[in-house]
């Protein structure tokens, strides 16, 4: 999973490519890991920059008429990865909003094997976007209300501000996790609020551990080719394109063909055969997760159908 951005390699980019992204301020807590953003060089971050812009230039100007409903409303960008306002099919307006990114995205750093992070004070701000990609206001967080790399990779916040108040301030609906498995085949969008980009494919198949480094994942998305994610893309809701719904949140890739490194996850089956697919992405499924929140989106680990990680 790829590194933050620090300042002087933003200026240089910017200087370089001509285009911004949409935070500056780093945060170290994806420094190695995933689809945060590469510091590996500043060519690589330059490259990533113009890629950016050519593709979402060429979806302006050819879209793909099955992605039109998607957009970017609702999406954040957070300093260093994408994210965005979710709600489950039985959350209410006045309940708490929650944003939804990955585990290790957090600011606290990336969870170790094993690490849960519930109910942590947090003041972190977001980037919310409107539906062409334009900043509309800043969220604050009141505290990190789950985050973890364990099984998944995935963490929300607890924001400041209810989903009916932001749609009163700002005319934006939450994004709604859908809560039935994704389907093979099924033509998704994964929308970057970082790099207000939208990549869009189709669901590829499953891979039943998805190993990097140290961490695994359980029954992970494989996108088809087309989704070529970036530094900056980790936490991007991957969106059903028929349904509008999020299907899983974006997270990682293999990079340079290695076996089951950071930054080049393989996948494992069910014999222990190992796969590896260079230049193939990947999301982490969401559809557990609404059976884990409850009455004004309170965590509950211990709920019926709750199968994440207990700290």
């Amino acid at each position: 999973m790829r590194k933050p951005l620090g300042a002087a390699l933003l200026a240089l980019a910017i200087a370089g490519a001509g285009a911004a992204p949409a935070a500056a301020a780093p945060v170290d807590s994806a420094a190695s890991f995933g689809k945060g953003l590469d510091t590996g060089s500043v060519t690589s971050v330059v490259n990533d920059t113009v890629a950016s812009t050519a593709d979402t230039l060429g979806q302006v100007l050819s879209p793909n008429a099955k992605a039109k409903a998607v957009n970017f409303a609702g999406t954040v960008a957070l300093s260093n990865c994408s994210g965005s306002v979710v709600r489950f099919p039985a959350s209410e307006d006045n309940d708490p909003a929650l944003v939804m990114t990955n585990g290790h995205c957090l600011e606290t750093g990336m969870p170790g094997p094993g690490d849960v992070v519930v109910d942590q004070a947090s003041s972190r701000t977001f980037s919310l976007l409107n539906a062409s990609g334009s900043k509309v206001a800043t969220l604050r967080a009141s505290k990190i209300a789950y985050g973890t790399m364990t099984d998944t990779d995935v963490a929300f916040y607890q924001l400041t501000t209810t989903y009916a108040q932001i749609k009163s301030s700002y005319s934006i609906n939450a994004l709604t996790v859908a809560d039935t498995h994704p389907v093979k085949g099924t033509a998704i969008t994964v929308a970057s609020g970082y790099w207000k980009r939208l990549y869009s494919c189709n669901i590829d198949g499953f891979a039943y551990r998805l190993k990097e480094g140290d961490w695994t994942f359980k029954d992970s998305v494989r996108y088809t080719s087309a989704c070529n994610t970036i530094g900056g893309t980790s936490g991007s809701p991957v969106i059903d394109q028929a349904s509008n719904k999020v299907v899983a949140v974006n997270n990682t890739g293999n990079e340079s063909g290695e076996r089951c490194t950071v930054n080049n996850p393989c996948e494992v089956d069910e014999s222990g055969n190992v796969t590896v697919r260079q230049g193939i992405n990947y999301a982490q499924e969401t559809y557990q997760i609404p059976a884990c929140f409850g009455v004004d989106n309170k965590l509950d680990l211990n709920a019926s159908g709750c199968v994440l990680p207990k700290p």
